[in-house]
């Protein structure tokens, strides 16, 4: 900053941005450009470091396994947000002034605050198995004993084990989207709910003709931060099945490719493509931030 002040005053504006963008452009360059670049070469390379080309690329479009690692994180990608909104969004509206809804909030909130390690770990206790002779300790498992039916192996059975580890991040994902669904709900002016009921508006055609258009911005918001959430998931299935049984996601993969199999070219070539799946949902994100503050 000194010397920023003692720039000649001809240019000494210029010299001001420069002064205060250049710890930000370092960081960036370091912290994200020359990693990104570095990516991008290590993905051209195979096992030694040698250059074969597009080959890793090839991998991932070609074999089985890849194309399971694919169809999974697809799968991810559009039931979460559409689950994790759609719930949180119907239990924003139903419990809105609500008696005790501030309890009825925590108590779908509360799984905001574990981690997705830890609720892995508490869901694979929900899902666990014990033979048909054996007492179950898992919730699923003991229900299924009580109606009459054989426990059942929900993390090992493909591919609806996927599924049941979908089910894990909706939990966590729900209280996130109730939250802020919740607080777009209540700055919907009184007086338009008001003349809609004196109109004689249903529940649901005010649901549909005022709650959803208000809170578009909101929702938009929502779907896309759990979107990119979703993209990155790691931990849960690293967690509950280490990618085992059909279920690895794109970030489970890229892990297990650079540090478990000795391949980083085939791990680089899955960030590369993790990366370019993220990069299309943040440019819409930032650019409806950016129209929402033109609007205000």
């Amino acid at each position: 900053m000194l010397v920023v002040d003692r720039a000649p005053k001809s240019g000494r504006e210029k010299v001001q941005i420069a002064g205060f963008l250049a710890p930000a452009l370092i960081l960036l360059a370091v912290g994200l450009v020359f990693p990104a670049l570095q990516t991008s070469y290590l993905s051209l390379t195979g096992r030694n470091g040698e250059f074969v080309g597009l080959d890793n690329f090839v991998w991932m479009f070609t074999q089985p396994e890849a194309l399971v690692t694919l169809r999974n994180t697809v799968i991810w990608v559009v039931l979460v947000p559409l689950l994790a909104s759609s719930i949180g969004l119907a239990y924003a509206v139903f419990i809105d002034r609500a008696r005790g809804e501030k309890a009825l909030k925590a108590l779908v909130f509360m799984p905001m605050a574990i981690s997705f390690v830890g609720a892995g770990i508490i869901w694979r206790f929900v899902y666990a198995y014990k033979g048909p002779e054996q007492d179950q300790i898992g919730l699923f498992n003991q229900i299924l004993v009580w109606f009459g039916q054989e426990p059942k192996q929900f993390l090992l059975d493909a591919p609806e084990n996927t599924l049941f580890l979908i089910a894990v991040m909706i939990w966590i994902q729900t209280g996130f989207a109730m939250v802020v669904l919740s607080a777009a709900i209540k700055g919907i002016p009184t007086e338009i709910v008001e003349a809609a009921r004196l109109d004689g508006a249903s529940a649901w055609q005010q649901f549909r003709n005022i709650t959803i258009p208000t809170i578009r911005g909101s929702l938009i918001v929502v779907v896309t931060t759990i979107t990119i959430g979703t993209l990155k998931v790691f931990d849960i299935v690293r967690t509950m099945t280490a990618g085992q049984y059909e279920t690895s996601v794109v970030a489970n993969e890229m892990y297990t490719q650079a540090f478990r199999a000795g391949e980083p070219g085939r791990g680089a070539a899955l960030a590369l493509i993790l990366f370019l799946m993220v990069l299309p949902v943040v440019v819409y994100n930032a650019r409806l931030l950016r129209k929402q503050k033109e609007i205000r």
